[in-house]
């Protein structure tokens, strides 16, 4: 089993004024350094247990990627150590160990053997290989005539072609078309059934929230948060809105959940409510029902445009369902301070059954990253039964309808 356990790790560039500096602290070592040292990941702690899969994001330059470099040993730490139990296989930087100028499957056999592999065994996993990359008979062609997307097909296909105690992603997925991406994360979620440490750096917040069990988030080189990927997510969304005198804070909530909110607060949630067909204020409603999101809003400042929209979103924090009224061309302008304005949102229940929550969002655009008055996680928790359909699988009631025509041996039809 894998386990990964990063102790106060921190890597340092050296910047020099000028291009001489260098030079001189070179030839000169006796008048001292002529650098000052540039953190770009500094007193990083976490542990990854064995069979555990933790997620790493944070905007771009936050020290991903240098982070992932030193714990598989592509870059040396200026401080602090990591130490890991098992078999690793990473897939880093885009064909990283790839020659262009030899084939695909010459390079096969070197990244494999860079993997640890035998090319005995190299040899008896190459149709695996072949079948899982599915790049035909560019196998046999330089992989300099590959796109991108091909290159992470062959990568990928050979750090996975046995399973590792312990497997580290990096952005690379996100190259390539959608079947291979669903295909990878297919086969990344069989590894983790067998016991595979993961460890993942992503932007997809459906991968990071389905597949991971922690994140944590960097934030110029820092640790800055480490929590549910749900929690960890929701924090660096509205993190990333963060605008002009923007705040962040967090409520925990009575379930334990925890509540992220954010925005300027120039307009913010004052309430909102789920009401039935009657008009009467629920939390449990029926698959299929008619209900009406309310939400009151209220401006405390001066705006020129307001735009309100929601999002349903399942158990493990995925959309379900957004809409903003931006979107249907129904923004409301030159509002002013101490006006008030309440939003009913109507709409069938055509959900499968299960805990849902609902995200609120005030804002100038189609985006809360534009102008964010306020974002608002788990605004509204709602549970939604099904005693009344055929019991479905899924999150989407399609009310799908069924016709059978059945043919006897003598050729009669029967219709049922």
């Amino acid at each position: 089993m894998g386990t990964i356990q990063v102790t106060n790790l921190g890597k340092a560039y050296r910047q020099y004024p000028t291009r001489w500096s260098r030079l001189a602290e070179w030839l000169l070592p006796f008048t001292g350094p002529r650098h000052q040292l540039h953190w770009v990941v500094q007193d990083i702690n976490f542990q990854v247990n064995p069979g555990e899969a933790l997620g790493i994001i944070g905007v771009n330059g936050a020290g991903k990627s240098t982070l992932l470099k030193m714990i598989t040993g592509t870059t040396q730490p200026n401080s602090g150590h990591i130490r890991f139990e098992g078999r690793v296989a990473a897939l880093l930087e885009l064909g990283m160990g790839f020659h262009h100028e030899f084939t695909g499957r010459q390079n096969v056999f070197m990244a494999g053997q860079l993997l640890g592999m035998t090319v005995e065994e190299l040899h008896q996993l190459m149709p695996d290989i072949e079948a899982f990359a599915e790049i035909g008979e560019y196998m046999d062609q330089p992989v300099r005539t590959y796109s991108s997307g091909m290159q992470m097909r062959l990568a990928f296909s050979v750090a996975t072609a046995r399973r590792p105690d312990i497997l580290i992603v990096d952005e690379a997925l996100s190259v390539g078309d959608a079947y291979f991406q669903h295909k990878s994360f297919d086969r990344i979620r069989e590894f983790r059934k067998l016991g595979t440490t993961l460890l993942i750096v992503s932007h997809d917040r459906q991968a990071i929230q389905t597949i991971c069990d922690r994140a944590i988030l960097l934030d110029k080189g820092r640790l800055k948060m480490e929590g549910a990927p749900e929690e960890v997510m929701d924090y660096f969304s509205a993190m990333i809105a963060e605008r002009e005198q923007s705040t962040i804070r967090q409520e925990r909530l009575a379930d334990n959940k925890i509540r992220t909110i954010s925005g300027t607060g120039e307009a913010s949630i004052a309430d909102v409510i789920l009401l039935n067909a009657d008009g009467k204020q629920v939390d449990v409603i029926e698959t299929g029902t008619a209900v009406t999101l309310q939400i009151t809003a209220d401006v405390n400042q001066d705006i020129d445009r307001l735009v309100l929209g929601f999002m349903i979103k399942d158990r493990m924090g995925q959309a379900i369902y957004g809409i903003n009224t931006h979107r249907i061309n129904r923004p409301l302008t030159n509002l002013k301070a101490g006006d008030r304005v309440v939003y009913r949102y109507s709409f069938n229940a055509n959900i499968g059954k299960g805990n849902y929550s609902v995200a609120l969002s005030l804002s100038r655009l189609d985006s809360h990253l534009e102008k964010n008055y306020e974002w608002r996680d788990f605004a509204l928790i709602f549970h939604v039964i099904n005693t009344k359909k055929p019991d479905f699988v899924g999150y989407a009631s399609l009310d799908a309808t069924l016709d059978i025509q059945q043919e006897k041996a003598n050729g009669v039809p029967v219709t049922s």
